[in-house]
Order: C-alpha cells, then sequence, then structure tokens
C-alpha cells in the first residue's frame, strides 16, 4: 500500500508519459473549478450584489453603452483616468459585444483563475518535475486566492496572477517572443507586475557559484534582460509621461497630515505599531494581510523547509530532480523585498508597497511549499519501506496516518480562516432606492454620507457627490476636491441653519440628499470611520446632537421627502431650496 502511494505521489513527468502531467493537471482544474463555484455562486444569485472594490473601478465602464451617463462626473472621471489601458479595452470590447461590465466583472475571475491555475502547474512542473507536486502548488495557490478578493475583484490586481505566471513560464522555457508578449499584457493590464519582471529579468544575467556572486554564462540570459528591459521601459513610459488633471501623487509628508490614513481611519496606512507596519498593514505590510489575519497559512510553514530539503539531498532523494530553474523561487523574493523598500523610500510614488510582495509571495508560498511537500513525503514513504517485515509494517502504518492528516489540514485547512471563500461581495439592501434614482434624470446629482452611496452608481447609474468607497487619497488634485466636498457635506447635515445645506445644493447642483434614519444620532458619526476623522465638524457635531440640537435637515424629513424606506429618506433639493425662498418672504 504504502510502496503504490509512494509512486502515486512521486510519479515523474516525461516525454513518454503525458499520463501523470494529464491526472493532475485535470484534477487541478477540477479543483478550481470547485473553489470558484463556492466563490462565485453568491455574485449571480441578484442584480444587486457587486464586489466590494468593483463599485469603483467598474461602474464608470457603463459609458461604454451610454456616453451621457455621468456627465461632469468628478469621481467617474477620476477612476476613468486611473484604469489601466488595456483593463479598460477589455472592457469596452465585451460592452461592443453587448456584454454589461458589471455582468463581465463577475464571469471574469472564473477565467483568470482557470489560466492562472494552468501556468501555475506548468511553472511547477519547469522547477520539479512531479505532476502531484503541480497538482498541491495550484491548490494552494487557489486557497490564497479565494481567502482574499484580489482576483475575486476582477479588478486590476486580479491580473497579476495569470500574468506574471505566464512570464515565468515562458522565461523558465526560454520562449522570447511568448515571454514578451506577457511582459506587454502585464503594462497594459497591470503596470506594477513590470517592476517584478523586470527585477527578475535582472537577476537572472548574476549566478551564485562557490558562494560568489558571476556573471551568467548563458547568452539568453542577456538577451532577455535586454530585450525585456526594453519592452517594460516602452510600456512604463507612458505611465510616467501621462498628465491629468488628478496630479500630483500626494507625498509623504501629506500623506502623514491626512487622517483617513491613520490607524483605525477607513484607508489606514501608517501605524504606531513598528511591527503592523512593516510587516501587517494591508497597504504598508510586506506580508499579505490575511496570513496576519486568518489562521497560519500551512504552506508557507512548509516552504520554509525547503532550502533546509536542498541541503540535504542523500536524505531528501527527491531534491535531485529539482532543476536549475529553482532559482527563480529566490529571486521572486529578492526582487518583491527590493520593490517594497523601494516602494516605500518613494511612498506613494510607485503606489502601495505591499501590491509588491502580497501577490507574489502568495505564489511563491505555493509553489516552494508544494514543492518542499512531495520531497518530505517521498522521504518518509521511502524511509517507511525498509527494514524487517515488522518494522516496515508498523512504519507504513505511522506513514499512512501522517499523509492522512497531512490530506485533511491541506483541503481543511481554509476552512479555518475567519471568513472562506473571500469574494468579499456586497448585497444592496434597498432596491426600491435604486429603483427610484434610476428613474430620474441621467443629469441627477445625489448627495450621502450614507455608505448606501456606494452602490448607486453601479446599481442605479446615477452620480454621487461623495462615498466612502470612491475618496481614494492617493492623488492631491482628487483628493483635495473630494475631501471639500466631504467636509461641505457634513457641514450641510449638521449644520443648525439651513443656508449651509442650500449653499452645498447651489454650490455642487445637488438634486437630492439621502440620509439613514440614524444619521442624526451621535453614534451615527462616532463609529463611521470615515466621518469621525472630519474634523473639526465631526466633534463639534457630536456635541450638538448630544445636547439636543436639531440639525436643520433633520427637520425636513418629512416635508422634503420624495423617497422614503425604514432605513433610508430622500430629500428634494428643490424643495429644501424653497424652504429658504419661503422664510425671507
Amino acid at each position: 500500500m504504502t510502496a503504490i502511494l509512494h509512486r502515486f505521489l512521486t510519479a515523474s513527468s516525461s516525454k513518454k508519459n503525458k499520463f501523470w502531467v494529464i491526472f493532475w493537471l485535470s484534477l487541478s482544474v477540477t479543483f478550481a473549478l470547485i473553489y470558484s463555484f463556492f466563490g462565485l455562486k453568491g455574485a449571480l444569485s441578484s442584480e444587486y450584489v457587486i464586489q466590494d472594490d468593483v463599485r469603483s473601478h467598474v461602474f464608470w465602464m457603463r459609458r461604454f453603452f451610454e456616453p451621457d451617463l455621468f456627465p461632469q462626473d468628478l469621481i467617474t472621471d477620476y477612476f476613468q483616468s486611473v484604469a489601466p489601458y488595456g483593463y479598460a479595452t477589455l472592457y469596452r470590447l465585451m460592452a461592443g459585444l453587448g456584454i454589461d461590465p458589471v455582468t463581465f466583472n463577475k464571469i471574469l475571475p472564473l477565467v483568470l483563475i482557470l489560466i492562472t491555475t494552468v501556468y501555475c502547474f506548468s511553472v511547477c512542473l519547469l522547477i520539479f518535475p512531479v505532476p502531484a507536486a503541480g497538482f498541491i502548488a495550484t491548490l494552494f495557490l487557489n486557497q490564497a486566492i479565494w481567502s482574499t478578493p484580489e482576483v475575486p475583484s476582477a479588478t486590476p490586481r486580479a491580473f497579476l496572477y495569470p500574468l506574471f505566471l505566464a512570464f515565468l513560464y515562458y522565461l523558465l522555457k526560454r520562449s522570447l517572443l511568448p515571454c514578451l508578449v506577457t511582459i506587454t499584457l502585464q503594462g497594459l493590464f497591470y503596470p506594477h507586475c513590470l517592476f517584478l519582471s523586470s527585477g527578475i529579468l535582472i537577476l537572472r544575467v548574476l549566478r551564485l557559484k562557490n558562494r560568489r556572486l558571476r556573471f551568467s554564462s548563458e547568452q539568453s540570459d542577456y538577451l532577455f534582460c535586454a530585450v525585456g528591459l526594453g519592452l517594460s521601459g516602452i510600456m512604463l513610459l507612458p505611465y510616467a509621461l501621462k498628465i491629468s488633471d488628478f496630479n500630483p501623487v500626494i507625498s509623504l509628508a501629506q500623506a502623514k497630515t491626512l487622517p483617513t490614513l491613520q490607524e483605525s481611519a477607513r484607508k489606514e496606512f501608517f501605524f504606531n505599531d513598528p511591527l503592523k507596519f512593516w510587516f501587517c498593514g494591508e497597504r504598508s505590510g510586506m506580508a499579505p494581510y490575511d496570513w496576519c489575519k486568518n489562521f497560519p497559512t500551512i504552506p508557507a510553514w512548509i516552504a520554509l523547509f525547503l532550502p533546509l530539503l536542498l541541503t540535504y539531498p542523500t536524505r531528501f532523494p527527491l531534491t535531485q530532480k529539482i532543476s536549475a530553474n529553482v532559482a527563480v523561487l529566490s529571486q521572486i523574493f529578492l526582487v518583491s523585498l527590493g520593490m517594497f523598500f523601494t516602494a516605500h523610500a518613494f511612498l506613494f510614488k510607485l503606489h502601495l508597497p505591499s501590491r509588491y510582495t502580497k501577490h507574489s509571495l502568495r505564489i511563491l508560498v505555493s509553489l516552494a511549499g508544494a514543492i518542499a511537500l512531495i520531497i518530505i513525503l517521498d522521504a518518509v514513504l521511502g524511509a517507511c519501506q525498509k527494514g524487517t517485515r515488522a518494522v516496515a509494517s508498523s512504519k507504513q502504518f505511522l506513514a499512512l496516518g501522517l499523509v492522512v492528516l497531512l490530506t485533511f489540514l491541506i483541503f481543511r485547512y481554509p476552512s479555518f480562516a475567519r471568513k472562506f471563500p473571500n469574494a468579499n461581495y456586497v448585497v444592496g439592501t434597498e432596491p426600491s432606492l435604486y429603483q427610484f434614482l434610476a428613474k430620474q434624470p441621467q443629469d441627477s446629482l445625489i448627495a450621502s454620507l450614507s455608505e448606501e452611496a456606494n452602490n448607486i452608481p453601479t446599481f442605479s447609474q446615477r452620480s454621487i457627490l461623495v462615498s466612502s468607497e470612491t475618496a481614494n487619497p492617493y492623488h492631491w488634485g482628487y483628493y483635495r476636491q473630494i475631501q471639500q466636498r466631504l467636509l461641505d457635506l457634513m457641514q450641510a447635515q449638521y449644520s443648525q441653519d439651513l443656508t449651509a445645506a442650500q449653499e452645498l445644493i447651489e454650490k455642487y447642483g445637488v438634486d437630492f440628499l439621502l440620509l439613514d434614519r440614524t444619521a442624526f444620532t451621535p453614534e451615527y458619526i462616532q463609529k463611521n470611520r470615515w466621518l469621525r476623522v472630519v474634523e473639526p465638524v465631526a466633534t463639534e457635531a457630536v456635541a450638538r446632537l448630544r445636547q439636543g440640537k436639531i440639525p436643520a435637515l433633520a427637520k425636513l424629513q418629512e416635508s422634503c421627502a420624495v423617497f422614503g424606506s425604514p432605513n433610508l429618506v430622500v430629500l428634494q433639493a428643490e424643495c429644501i431650496s424653497r424652504v429658504k425662498a419661503d422664510s425671507e418672504e
């Protein structure tokens, strides 16, 4: 039994025998489909279900159907301007085929995951030609993918996984033209990935031999490096030269003064705890944040053993099957760390530092963990077949128990996490509101501090003044306008003088004000990570509410209401403006 299991898990791939490759690849794709089914089943359950990040990255693409949507809309124009060209073009092509962008967004993750799975399996075989390891690598990676919302969001960063793995595959295969195609696609869909690929190309012209760093003797390494870096530079040039109305990128000095980037705020980046800042911060940290929040990831712990296993080839004989391509794992690690610290050194110029480690480390750990696991199992199962029959029998029993335990942990450990799968879908709970607003003129503008404001552009296709989801602070030309809008709106909503609301309506051309029924309570502000840092307005508003002072808008919730639900009320701006005229008369 042990011998059969041993051969089953450690069978090598070869040109003559493709059975094991086909078997394990088919199993990899099957599990990718299973995970995707459970992850995506909620996405198509209702037209009012959307992935959280999609509410800012995709809603504007409905302009491809109706160019007149969101006229002169600051938020829409901003997110359209920061979308990578290839990403926007893909959705434009689908819109040309009559496919709604939001619907396409719900289907796209499955395509990306299947491509990722095939390339992950293939890269693993180029490093370690044992198909079972390829299967485990894809299993680990799919578990990592569904532990976070990056790929399920089908936003630009979701494209890193298939494109980076495709780059690694063609690089290891030394296929120049396909490798250059992947570099081009990285520049079109997720330019951050170009820095990782370029770094790997540079490191591949260096070799560590006899503990000394030497230049590679392979001419192809220099060809790939020269052509690849040249193409990467060409792809990055448009981004470097791009002139935007929303520039400049915020400086470190500015960032340190922004409340929204402080700990416990909506876009927290800075932390008082250095360990959290450098390792576990979702935007600032080196480690994938799910490693810090959830149950310790098994692949990461197993992957740590791989360097140790390689130093004992006699005890772990399967290490001899590892090819020279294994060097790419250390190259991924070094480049990721290098870009992480570079991004910190030029903070926000290269966007968020975590973007350069969290994705690549998940890929690295999946590959290294799978290889290490198969090597360990080979050594254990091989040792169990030695010795006398009685001794071998007891060893085999222990070995089988170990295999069963590992199998259970590998397949079940994601369930130990707080949430798995974690696609982070948002369910719109106010369909009647979305339908009401969708019937209003296309140039309508809705002002609201409610979380429901995040859903309006997607579900109603109407413009909003500001919302927490779209308040990205990284481009000062955009964020200073958003911050001013938020300040004006909070003053209008919580002022006892109706003039503030009327001035807001006139200044921005607001047509409707959307209010939560609980908006005029101190807790509404204090428990909201986005609103409570808007000072001094937030503190002053809470103080007045605690004193029982009623804001002017609260008195118009019945007389100016044009829509109501148990949780929300919509006030007509024209009605609010008339109150001023009536009072003057």
